[in-house]
């Protein structure tokens, strides 16, 4: 069992959801924080929230912009000297027919949930590497094990986060970098109301199924317990969860079962 304390853990997405929720579980223990996302202002909001900030420091980042990851990377391991473990948490959903949405959106979709995690991955490697030791936490989605209609372009890009980071876990085991795909279901955050619809513009709306999720705290600290004990998966939600394995017993079954839920 790996302990939090004394690592330097830095995560993205963290002005809200999830990453907010895994930012204020972290903050009980005696590590750095290094909390990204596109809206400072929200990040500042964040860190207040958790007490004592004197090891919290703010790296604003839009994943978008791949070009930067490298220059993001040197800053976040020039605040406390290394970087321990990276949290992928940070990226978008959607909620679209596939005959109705436009290129431009799954251009989107991949560009900030698959390569902009990419790069950033890319970008912080080479000092994994230099010091035998690193951790990639990735934050996927149950739908990055199974499908379900409206959400095409966002199953896409979480089903290739799990094809590059299996990799990622067998060409540099041996350089001592380690990694964990956390799986989320339905979690009570705005992810239904910030998804693409067909024309690039959120839903806005949020869904039952969200609202009836789990707690963002309850995936937080079921995302802690995956840290610490080094989970190659973790799968983060309710009843929901039973698709995994359905998927890969009775795929027909989970077939029936979604399209009867027709679940938006």
């Amino acid at each position: 069992m790996a302990s939090i304390n004394g690592k330097t853990i830095w995560v993205t997405g963290a002005s809200s959801g999830i990453g907010k929720s895994l930012v204020m579980a972290l903050s009980s223990y005696s590590c750095n924080l290094i909390i990204s996302s596109r809206r400072e202002n929200e990040l500042n909001r964040v860190k207040a929230l958790c007490g004592n900030t004197d090891n919290i420091s703010i790296l604003p980042l839009d994943l978008k912009n791949h070009e930067e990851t490298l220059d993001l990377a040197q800053k976040a391991i020039s605040f406390y000297g290394k970087v321990d473990i990276l949290v992928n948490n940070a990226g978008i959903s959607q909620r679209s027919l596939i005959k109705d949405t436009k290129l431009e959106v799954y251009e989107q979709l991949m560009n900030i949930n698959y390569l902009g995690t990419v790069a950033l991955s890319k970008a912080i490697l080479p000092h994994f590497i230099a010091n035998k030791s690193g951790h990639f936490v990735t934050v996927t989605s149950l739908m990055g094990k199974f499908g379900s209609p409206y959400r095409s372009g966002y199953c896409g890009a979480k089903h290739a986060l799990h094809g590059f980071f299996d990799v990622m876990r067998m060409e540099h085991e041996g350089d001592g970098v380690k990694v964990t795909m956390v799986c989320p279901g339905f979690v009570q955050t705005n992810v239904a109301k910030n998804a693409l619809t067909a024309d690039g513009s959120p839903q806005k709306d949020d869904d039952a199924a969200t609202q009836n999720g789990i707690t963002p705290e309850l995936a937080a600290k079921k995302m802690v317990s995956a840290i610490e004990n080094d989970k190659f998966e973790v799968y983060v939600g309710g009843k929901e969860v039973k698709g995994i394995y359905l998927k890969r017993f009775f795929p027909k079954l989970l077939h029936k079962m979604v399209l009867k839920s027709q679940v938006r």
